[in-house]
């Protein structure tokens, strides 16, 4: 095989890739947006139900924790719009793409957080019973599995070796 062959990537400046990465990075941030952003507005709406004031106090916390929660998610997920448009012309891209990386992750594990204490909340006041926990955990194994740990498995299993 000849080393044209062996190589792998693509052949681009570091400016190319920050703009390659760049579109992907917000296709994905768009995703999540908008599945935060409908959760967090659900959320709002709750407290003005009827149904609020009646809530346990250790249910009205866990309400007030998980609005907070997709309160800051929102934020970390459109950061990455404001940071892009603040620095847009100033010839950071690559700093930006690694920046704006950084809150999209946080803004998913704090998705992940809000998406966990909002089932809580919901199947508490729903059921009473004891199994409430179990299913919370089992579906938060779920979301790790599918958000973190299978991302992570394919890049360490698929992910080009360097030979030096």
């Amino acid at each position: 095989m000849t080393a044209q062959e062996q190589r792998r990537g693509r052949d681009e400046t570091e400016e190319e890739r920050a703009d390659r990465m760049w579109g992907e990075l917000i296709q994905e941030v768009r995703v999540a947006q908008t599945g935060v952003q409908i959760l967090f507005g659900f959320l709002m709406t709750v407290v003005f139900q009827p149904k609020y004031s009646t809530l346990a106090t250790t249910d009205q916390v866990i309400y007030i924790v998980t609005v907070v929660l997709g309160a800051c998610a929102t934020g970390a997920l459109i950061g990455p719009v404001s940071l892009h448009r603040l620095v847009s012309g100033h010839r950071v891209k690559p700093q930006a793409v690694r920046l704006a990386s950084r809150l999209t992750l946080i803004g998913l594990v704090l998705l992940l957080v809000t998406m966990t204490s909002s089932l809580l909340l919901i199947l508490r006041v729903a059921t009473h019973d004891g199994y409430v926990p179990y299913l919370v955990a089992a579906v938060v194994a779920w979301y790790l599995v599918g958000w973190y740990g299978l991302p992570l498995w394919a890049r360490r299993r698929y992910s080009s070796r360097s030979d030096d």
